[in-house]
């Protein structure tokens, strides 16, 4: 049954966001946009995360896997995320590097900071452990994942769906205009799945929105990233 092997969702997840990231690994070689590299790095973040919640589902969580899953899964890939997406977006090259010089030290102090925190062992007891449990209520560790991946995650579903908008009268850009929708679409499955799986404590509920979410983000980006149809021409 699959509630038996709940450890296969997860597994797959990172799978997929190996896969997606290698395509976007061979486009980077060709054309050298930055956003790609920008998304490469976000979904090696989540595949990482995607393995180490896999290994802890398997065979029970150790304090270096439950470190791993938060730092990348729960605090940082959604903030990158958010800036491949300003890349692509943004036609002020500088300002957006601006804006990866500050994420690359934010990222830095998340990664000292829940490397070096204090875990609950107790906590990591639970199939699908809650940070405020393993690192506490009120810790810094815990509280990153709010200030980092929420705010980011309103911003890259706002960002998708202002480049949606600005799609949307434009036959040619058709494919772009959902591709892009589903890549909202799949942050927000990711966000919702990961929500309710880790409230009701159910494990199987969010590896099913992390396989899903992910699954959509790619197909989306997929959709976006067909070459536009060439124009008709006069006879």
């Amino acid at each position: 049954m699959l509630l038996d092997a709940v450890w296969i969702l997860p597994l797959a997840a990172g799978v997929v966001a190996l896969v997606f990231a290698g395509v976007l690994g061979g486009r980077f070689l060709a054309r050298r946009r930055p956003y790609e590299a920008v998304w490469i790095v976000a979904l090696v973040m989540y595949a990482v995360a995607s393995f180490a919640l896999f290994l802890g589902v398997l065979d029970g969580w150790s304090t270096g896997e439950f470190r791993v899953y938060w730092a990348l899964g729960a605090i940082l890939n959604v903030p990158w995320l958010f800036l491949g997406e300003l890349y692509l977006l943004v036609g002020t090259r500088w300002m957006v590097d601006v804006l990866l010089v500050i994420l690359l030290f934010l990222t830095a102090f998340a990664i000292a900071e829940v490397r070096t925190a204090t875990l609950h062992m107790d906590a990591l007891a639970k199939g699908l452990p809650l940070g405020k449990e393993v690192f506490g209520d009120g810790s810094v560790s815990y509280r990153l994942a709010q200030f980092y991946a929420y705010p980011a995650y309103v911003l890259l579903v706002g960002a998708c769906g202002w480049s949606a908008w600005r799609m949307r009268r434009r036959p040619q850009l058709r494919g772009g205009f959902i591709g892009t929708l589903l890549i909202a679409v799949g942050a927000t499955v990711v966000a919702v799945g990961s929500g309710i799986g880790a409230g009701l404590e159910v494990v199987w509920v969010f590896s099913v929105g992390l396989l899903a979410g992910i699954a959509v983000m790619f197909w989306g980006f997929l959709r976006a990233s067909r070459p536009m149809p060439r124009p008709s021409s006069a006879a």
